[in-house]
C-alpha cells in the first residue's frame, strides 16, 4: 500500500462546541495554523475532512469522486432545505431536478423579478417618510417575499406577509444554529410547508390559475425520471427552495447598505456608473461579507489528492468563507475593494459565496443570478430613489454566528424620496 504523508489532525475527541464558538473562522484559524489546505477533525462524533482554496473545490465538485447523498445533517434538512431535496441528489436524478431550477432562470424571468423588487421597494417610500427610523433588514424580508411569492405565481395574504417573510428567514436562520434558533426554524418550515402544499393541491386541482412560466406552475406538473409527478410534500419542498433563498437575499441587502456606509466613495462611483461598476460591487459584497461557511458532501469512491487519502463515505467540508478569503487568490482579501472584478476572468471554483462548479451539471446554486439581479436593483433603489441618515448603532457582525447580520439590522432615518 502506498504510504502517504501524514495529514494534519486538529487534536481532542470533538470540536463541535469549538465550531460552534469560531463560526465561519472555524476552518481558517486551522488552515492557517496547519499550514495546510486539508486537515481532519472530529465533528458530531465523526472523522471529518476539511479543505480549503481553489483547488480544493475543483476536486470537491468532481461529480465522479463526491456525492451529496448523506451529506447535510437531519437539521439541516429539517430546516434550511426540506427533506430529500435537489441538495441532496446525485446522478442523473439531480440533473433532471435541476433542470427544473435552471428552466426558471430565463433573462425574462429575472427581469421579471428585478421589476417587481424594484417596485416592492419604491413602494415603501411614503410610509416610511412619516416614520421616526426603519430597520433595513426587517423591510427587506417583506419586500422580497412579496416580490418573490409573486414572481413564483404564490398566493400571500397582506395579513400574512410579516408571518411568512419571518418564517422563511428563520428556516436560514437555523441551519448553523443549535436551541430556540433551532427549533424556531423547524416550526417554520412546517408552517410553511402546510402553506405550500396547499397552493399545490389548488393548482393542481384547477382552483387556482398560475401563469405557465411560473415557479409553482413548473413545480406541480413537474415529472421525475420515472414520468411522475413530485408528490404533494416534495412539490411543496421544492417550491420553498425557490422562494426561501430569494427572500435570504435581504442579509446581502443589508451587507451592500453596510458596505456603502463604511466605504462611502463607491455611492458616487456607482451611482452615474455603469452596469460592469455595480456588478463588480455586488460580487465583492458577495465575497467579502460572511453568508455561507462552508458546504458538505461525501467521498463517492476513495481516491488519493494531495498525499491525502479520501476513503468512501468519508464527510468532507469545502471551506466557502476562507476560499473567498484566500490571499493567493484575491489580493488583500480582508479589504473590500471591488475594482478587484475589473480583470477578474470569472472561475467557477475562486467566487464560491453560493457553491462553485457548473450550474447546469453540479450543485452549484441556481439561484445565484437572482441574487446578484436583486442586490444590483435594491443597492440602486438606496442610492438613486431615497436619502436617508445612518444614526449611530451597533453595526458590527458576529462571526461566530452563522449565518450572521449587522447587529442592528441597519437602521436609516429621515427617509425622503430624492428628486
Amino acid at each position: 500500500m502506498e504510504k502517504l504523508a501524514p495529514t494534519p489532525h486538529d487534536k481532542g475527541l470533538d470540536k463541535s462546541l469549538s465550531l460552534i464558538k469560531e463560526g465561519y473562522q472555524f476552518i481558517p484559524n486551522r488552515t492557517r495554523f496547519y499550514q495546510s489546505d486539508i486537515f481532519t477533525v472530529r465533528l458530531l462524533g465523526e472523522q471529518v475532512i476539511c479543505t480549503s482554496g481553489k483547488e480544493a473545490a475543483e476536486v470537491f465538485y468532481n461529480n465522479a469522486l463526491f456525492q451529496r447523498k448523506g451529506a447535510a445533517p437531519k437539521r439541516v434538512q429539517k430546516t434550511l432545505f426540506g427533506e430529500d431535496a435537489v441538495q441532496a441528489m446525485d446522478g442523473s436524478a439531480h440533473e433532471h431536478r435541476k433542470m427544473l431550477f435552471m428552466s426558471l432562470m430565463t433573462e425574462s424571468r429575472l427581469h421579471y423579478l428585478a421589476d417587481l423588487t424594484k417596485e416592492q421597494w419604491q413602494s415603501r417610500i411614503q410610509r416610511w417618510k412619516n416614520m421616526d427610523s426603519v430597520v433595513l433588514f426587517d423591510e427587506a424580508l417583506d419586500v422580497l417575499c412579496r416580490a418573490a411569492c409573486e414572481w413564483a405565481g404564490v398566493p400571500l395574504k397582506e395579513a400574512e406577509v410579516q408571518e411568512r417573510a419571518q418564517d422563511l428567514w428563520d428556516m436560514v436562520d437555523a441551519f448553523g444554529a443549535v436551541g430556540p434558533r433551532h427549533w424556531r426554524g423547524r416550526k417554520a418550515r412546517a408552517r410553511t410547508e402546510k402553506w405550500i402544499e396547499k397552493v399545490i393541491k389548488q393548482v393542481r386541482a384547477g382552483k387556482l390559475k398560475v401563469p405557465e412560466d411560473s415557479a409553482v406552475f413548473a413545480m406541480a406538473w413537474h415529472k421525475d425520471e420515472n414520468d411522475e409527478h413530485l408528490d404533494t410534500h416534495m412539490a411543496a419542498v421544492e417550491l420553498i427552495n425557490v422562494i426561501r433563498p430569494t427572500v435570504a437575499i435581504a442579509a446581502y441587502v443589508t451587507f451592500g447598505a453596510l458596505a456603502l456606509h463604511q466605504h462611502p466613495g463607491y455611492r458616487d462611483r456607482i451611482q452615474s456608473a455603469q452596469d460592469k461598476d455595480v456588478q463588480w460591487f455586488v460580487q465583492e459584497v458577495r465575497r467579502y461579507y460572511p453568508f455561507a461557511p462552508f458546504l458538505g458532501a461525501r467521498v463517492r469512491k476513495g481516491f488519493i489528492w494531495n498525499d491525502v487519502r479520501f476513503d468512501e463515505g468519508s464527510l468532507v467540508l469545502l471551506d466557502v468563507y476562507g476560499t473567498n478569503h484566500d490571499p493567493r487568490l484575491w489580493e488583500e482579501p480582508d479589504t473590500f475593494r471591488p475594482e478587484r472584478f475589473e480583470h477578474w476572468e470569472g472561475s467557477l471554483f475562486d467566487l464560491i459565496p453560493q457553491g462553485g462548479g457548473d450550474h447546469y451539471e453540479g450543485h452549484r446554486c441556481p439561484g445565484e443570478w437572482v441574487t446578484i439581479e436583486v442586490m444590483k436593483t435594491s443597492l440602486d433603489f438606496l442610492i438613486n430613489d431615497i436619502d436617508y441618515v445612518v444614526p449611530k448603532q451597533n453595526l458590527s457582525y458576529s462571526m461566530a454566528k452563522m449565518p450572521t447580520l449587522p447587529e442592528s439590522g441597519f437602521v436609516m432615518k429621515q427617509i425622503t424620496p430624492q428628486t
